[in-house]
């Protein structure tokens, strides 16, 4: 059943499509254009447009349809699965690869090829994201945690809440950053001029990201990160924040960059203790090989 919203406006002013935007912020602009475009948002009774501007007392309801359903096909993908046993798994998730289906991308997500290698994935998440306890994007590489049961699912999301689990990425960013370690404080939401993106905003929910550098280069410096929390494109946010922009990044970085398949961003370690062992796992990936051999150009450069 579609869900229903009724809205009644009030000292707001503007776009219904921008208003709309503001006052509810669990969904996109552009999901609030489709609704407008495809008739479901209506005033008294009538269908609205998008560029209709907003009067004090107007009484809006809008029709959100269901959303679509997507397609779990299991996918056999190739994925490299570092660990596995009956409760949990480890895999590399290559470059260019989403972690699950959406609109847009519905099928070579890492999900399909996990319900393609895997037997058994926990069900505490939505439909589309069996097994899936945390995420990185599209063009980031490397380890992420499966959980294979509910019970195992269960542990590892308290672990992440807790901040016991172990995350540490490494990337490569422009400028020569000048000392060897720092904490970047500072809270992370949607971007108020961007809905498409995050940004460090005042309101947003807190993100603690540490760094150290590894190497320094002319123009670029190879830094290694620990997570603290996980917020939506927090290192790339936290980066951009203080100056030093991930290379290769198409939404946070500079115009003239290096050339990759976005990102230079990559997952290398992570542990957590198993749900039930209790044993303390840490795995490790290797770099792949469009970041190893950048960072060999550097080198012979610098």
């Amino acid at each position: 059943m579609p869900k229903q919203i009724n809205l009644v406006i009030h000292d707001e002013k503007g776009r219904i499509d921008k208003v709309l935007a503001e006052r509810l912020k669990e969904y996109s602009r552009s999901q609030i254009q489709q609704w407008l475009k495809n008739q479901n948002v209506s005033l008294h009774g009538e269908p609205v447009r998008a560029n209709y501007k907003v009067k004090s007392g107007d009484q809006l309801i809008i029709e959100i349809p269901d959303p679509e359903e997507l397609d779990l096909t299991p996918e056999s993908l190739d994925l490299e699965i570092v660990y596995e046993d009956e409760d949990v798994a480890v895999v590399n998730k290559p470059q260019g690869m989403v972690v699950h289906p959406a609109a847009g991308h519905t099928h070579g997500t890492l999900v399909n090829g996990l319900l393609y290698q895997l037997k058994n994935l926990s069900s505490i998440n939505d439909v589309i994201r069996p097994g899936i306890v945390h995420r990185i994007d599209k063009d980031t590489s490397g380890l992420l945690m499966v959980a294979k049961n509910d019970f195992a699912h269960e542990s590892l999301a308290k672990q992440l809440k807790d901040k016991t689990s172990l995350r540490k990425y490494v990337a490569l960013v422009h400028g020569v950053i000048p000392h060897d370690k720092g904490t970047i404080e500072a809270p992370i939401g949607r971007s108020k001029t961007n809905r498409k993106t995050q940004a460090v905003i005042e309101d947003g929910r807190p993100a603690v990201t540490h760094f150290t550098v590894l190497e320094r280069f002319d123009e670029f410096t190879l830094v290694e990160l620990q997570l603290e929390t996980g917020r939506t494109h927090q290192i790339r946010v936290h980066m951009q924040y203080i100056g030093y922009p991930l290379a290769g990044d198409p939404v946070y970085g500079p115009r003239k960059t290096l050339k990759g398949n976005g990102q230079f961003l990559h997952a290398k370690l992570l542990g957590f203790t198993h749900p039930r062992t209790g044993e303390n796992l840490v795995f490790e990936a290797p770099l792949p090989e469009i970041f190893e051999e950048t960072l060999k150009k550097l080198r012979k450069k610098h």
